[in-house]
């Protein structure tokens, strides 16, 4: 009997010792391995994709958010997005924010190593345009046969100086 009243007392010890894990419990101790949501690593929060505007500035300017026009790393529109703590993950405060300062930047799958390889290889039948969405001049670069090597010298030399960038606007994808 004595047991039992001593092992009531320690789960009554044990769930009153529970972290806290938002505001109605009080003051947030820094102390404690429970840290703010908002300062979680990338890797436990989910956060949506920027808000694509198709270039409408003027709506950017009411909303306040989002990317009417996308860029490579040298010029770049920032905008905010909504974020939230993974499910299962514990943290202190709200567990949905505002993330601020994200790049307005779209990657669409295109590799330039990959590209540059097709253009060095291939390129004189427009295989590297073709994969780049240039279709209309890929056609003329194979019925030419990269303009008799003219054009295929040309468009490594614009691919090696980001002159020639996939047709949709993307960025390349980088390599991490």
């Amino acid at each position: 009997m004595m047991n039992i009243i001593y092992i009531i007392i320690l789960l009554i010890r044990v769930i009153n010792s529970a972290p806290c894990l938002n505001s109605t419990c009080g003051e947030f101790s820094p102390f404690s391995a429970v840290v703010y949501c908002n300062y979680l690593p990338h890797e436990f929060i989910q956060c949506d994709e920027p808000l694509d505007l198709h270039g409408n500035e003027t709506l950017r300017e009411q909303l306040g958010y989002g990317c009417s026009r996308y860029g490579d790393h040298t010029q770049v529109q920032r905008t905010s997005v909504n974020c939230s703590v993974l499910e299962h993950i514990e943290c202190y405060g709200n567990r949905t924010w505002l993330l601020y300062n994200i790049p307005c930047i779209k990657y669409s799958g295109y590799y330039f190593p990959t590209i540059l390889l097709y253009s060095i290889l291939l390129g004189f039948l427009g295989v590297d345009r073709f994969v780049l969405g240039h279709t209309g001049n890929a056609v003329g670069k194979l019925l030419t046969l990269g303009g008799l090597g003219v054009w295929w010298i040309v468009d490594i030399v614009l691919l090696v100086t980001g002159g020639l960038t996939p047709e949709d606007g993307s960025s390349w994808m980088p390599y991490y």
